[in-house]
This record gives C-alpha cells, structure tokens and sequence, in this order.
C-alpha cells in the first residue's frame, strides 16, 4: 500500500469516528432531554459563574458595538479601520467633517477678504472648527485605545479562551455520563470492572477539567474591574473633549464680537450699506428713514387716487414721511406717486 493510500484509509477512519460521535453525542443529548439518561449536574456556585461570565461576554459586545457606532458613525469607515487594525497598519488620519468644513470657511474668508469683517469672522471660523476637528481625534484615539481595546481583548483573548475550555469540559461531561451509563448497564464481573476503571478515568478528566475552567470563570471578576478603570478613562477622555470644545466656542465668540459691523464688506462696491438700525421700528412707528427700494409682495389696487397700484415682485421706491399714516409710505414707480401699503413690500 503506497503512502497516498495510507493517508486515504487513515481520512475515511477519521471522518468515520467523528461523524460516529456526532451520532453518539446527538443520541445522548436526546436522551438526556427525555429524561432517559443520567446527566451530571454542575454544582450551583459553578452554575453562577456560567451565567455571569455570559451576561458579561453579552454586554461587552454591546458596548464595543456601540461605542463605535457614537465614535464613528459612518460604518464604511469603520470597516476601514477594522481593516487597518487587522492588516497591522497605521492608517494615515484624514480630516474630520469639522476640518472639512473649517477649511471651506476659510477659503470663503479668503475670497469675501480677510480684511472684511465678514470674511475675518468666517477664517475665525474655520480655525476654530479645525480645533474642535482635533478634539474629536483626540478623544476617537484614546477612547479607542482606553477603553475599546481593553473590550476587544477580552472577547478576543479571555473570552475565547474560556469559551474553548467550556467546550472541552461539556465533552469530558458528556464520556463521563457515558461511562456511568455503560457501568449501569454491565452484567459480569470482567464488564463492570473495566467500566469501573473507565469511570475513574473519565471522572478524574472531569474533575481536572472542571478545575481549570472555574478558575479562568473566577477571572471575570478582575475583568469587571479592568473595564470599570478603561470607563473612567473613557469618561475622562470626554470631559476633556467637551471642556476643549466649550474653550474653543467661547474664544470664538470673543472673536466675532470684537469684530466690526458688515458693512466693510462692501469696500470698493457700488453697492450701498444697509443700516441695521434702519428695520428698528423708530418712535413715529417708521420702519425706516429717508428713500428705499422696496420689492412687492403682492398685487395691490389701489382704492383711490392718492394710492399707487402695485404688482408683485416688482421694485419701487418708497420714502418715509413722518405725519403719514404708520401702515403707510409714499411709493414712486417711474412718474407714478402714490401711497401704498407696508405690508404688501419689503424693505430692500
């Protein structure tokens, strides 16, 4: 027999005993549900650490998921880092939507002027959003370190560990019970003897493995500790985020205060001011003074000869005079004078 034929034969008896077992195990399952076959019960203190090592394992999952979730909601990305992480690589740190939108106000500070006020209040801006763009990776970076990595090793180490264990003492409980079952059923004195030393063994590899797996479930206990230090690192980290991002704010708001009105804005341009003081209802019940444009709102007829008729979207001229009446100003289309109403235009 040549050696391919060997490892052939070998395989067909491997996948034989395996699916025999399947076969055995499924049966003894079934039978235990029923009630039929005898089942080694785990004492209740053993029992309590199952349950708390699965309600911990449970929750874990939960918080890394949605830890990541509020750090990065973009699950594209996410996966992106996932990937990174894996592969072993530093991944070049792109800009933030902040950083993003920083750089986009200051450009259009550029482009209205820095010596404006608009155009300095917008770069003012755009620096600050960059900062709060820092702030974030700063806390992303070490709340993925402080407090999502020690999540991730626990599921990845500990808890596969345990779980692999866990497995393994379930099989030793499983030839355990067979065992029993086998010495139950052994009529002569050669059976039970050989069932008897079959159950010591399979016994003292329970016991062992029992042994070991209650002392990784013990562990646990300093996992809940090691996380409740990775939380308040984590809290930390957010404290100083939004401590950093409420400075930030307040320093820009210093800084647009101190800047100049809007009306620099229109340096050079043919175009004139409007003065805010202007839209401020004055003591004569005027909203503004002097000639204005003024776009129509609606079509208007007028109801005698002293009023102008009015077509919307069209713009006139109107002039404030003080003894007329407050819902009304003197309107001016070409050679046509009239009073019309205030609330059919808007000031321009």
């Amino acid at each position: 027999m040549d050696l391919r034929s060997k490892f052939s034969v070998s395989g067909v008896r491997q996948i034989t005993s395996d699916a025999s077992t399947l076969l055995s195990r499924a049966l003894q399952y079934t039978e235990e549900k029923l009630g039929s076959a005898e089942k080694t019960e785990y004492d209740a203190n053993f029992e309590h650490l199952l349950e708390r090592f699965d309600n911990t394992k449970q929750w874990v999952e939960k918080m890394k998921a949605q830890t990541e979730i509020a750090l990065q909601p973009n699950p594209n990305l996410r996966m992106k880092d996932f990937v990174y992480n894996k592969l072993d690589r530093r991944q070049s740190e792109g800009p933030t939507n902040q950083q993003i939108l920083g750089a986009t106000m200051i450009e259009a500070g550029e482009g209205f002027g820095p010596g404006t006020s608009y155009g300095k209040a917008l770069i003012n801006c755009g620096h600050a959003q960059n900062k709060l763009g820092e702030a974030e990776k700063a806390l992303v970076h070490t709340a993925a370190l402080n407090f999502l990595k020690p999540l991730a090793s626990f599921l990845e180490g500990d808890c596969k560990t345990i779980q692999k264990e866990r497995k393994t003492l379930e099989s030793k409980r499983l030839d355990l019970d067979a065992c029993k079952n086998r010495a139950r059923k052994a009529k002569s004195d050669e059976a039970k003897s050989a069932t008897e030393s079959d159950l010591h063994v399979a016994q003292t590899e329970f016991d062992r493995q029992q042994e070991i797996t209650k002392l990784l479930l013990h562990g646990v206990s300093s996992t809940h500790s090691h996380h409740l230090r990775s939380l308040k690192e984590f809290i930390d980290a957010q404290s100083r985020y939004h401590a950093t991002c409420d400075q930030v704010m307040q320093e820009l708001k210093r800084e647009l205060n101190s800047v100049g009105d809007t009306s620099s804005i229109y340096s050079g341009s043919d175009v004139s001011p409007i003065d805010l003081n202007a839209i401020i209802p004055r003591n004569d019940g005027l909203p503004f003074t002097g000639v204005r444009k003024a776009r129509v709102l609606y079509d208007y007829d007028a109801a005698d000869t002293t009023e102008l008729s009015l077509l919307a979207d069209e713009v006139i001229t109107v002039t404030a005079v003080p003894d007329m009446h407050k819902d009304f100003v003197m309107g001016e289309r070409r050679s046509l004078k009239g009073k019309v109403p205030l609330n059919y235009i808007e000031i321009l």
